[in-house]
């Protein structure tokens, strides 16, 4: 069982286990006034270059960093800026690029029961991994931890995949991510 985690009053998690570091990202800024309660995690698959795990490209896509003379597929996104809450790569490392009282850039054109721009009232976690590759057993249980703090600290009621508010532009977590070993889907915690 993974260790609990916790969010301290600024939105950043409390570093009290070795697996969770925090990195700052440039992208993000300030909710709406109007935007509500944060009541939705959009669930996110990434990885850089696609389906490979073996380097940094994601923190630095995050930090607007990504050369993209590293590898021709970053020449297609070096000039996106976007970011997540959270990403949790395929060790359990859990890593947070900005505060939970902020809006990350994770969903872009999107929408959840006929509210739209979801970046407004949602928490964007990111695994790494790929529509076709299924995800690690230690990426769930890290999922599942991060989830009860979020739920606990937010009261967030709903949990989704980015195919589920960016229908037919969006794919991720995509098929092999298996949502019955996901600690809290919507329904438990009414």
């Amino acid at each position: 069982m993974s260790e609990s985690l916790c969010l301290g009053n600024d939105g950043w998690l409390i570093c009290n286990t070795p697996w969770v570091r925090h990195s700052p990202s440039p992208n993000f800024d300030e909710r709406p006034a109007d935007s509500g309660q944060v009541d939705l995690i959009v669930v996110h698959a990434i990885s850089l270059p696609p389906n490979d795990f073996s380097s940094a490209a994601v923190e630095l896509f995050f930090h607007n960093q990504l050369d993209p003379n590293a590898h021709p597929y970053f020449r297609t996104i070096a000039s996106v800026r976007v970011s997540a809450h959270f990403f949790i790569r395929r060790t359990g490392e859990v890593i947070q690029f900005v505060s939970t009282s902020k809006r990350a850039w994770h969903a872009g054109v999107s929408s959840w029961h006929g509210r739209q721009r979801c970046n407004d009232f949602s928490l964007g976690i990111e695994l790494e991994g790929g529509d076709e590759i299924a995800f690690e057993s230690i990426q769930y249980e890290r999922l599942n931890a991060l989830i009860a703090a979020l739920h606990h600290d937010h009261g967030v009621t709903e949990i989704v995949g980015h195919s589920d508010i960016a229908s037919g532009r969006k794919t991720d977590p995509g098929p092999c991510f298996d949502w019955t070993r996901v600690l809290s889907v919507p329904r438990k915690f009414a």
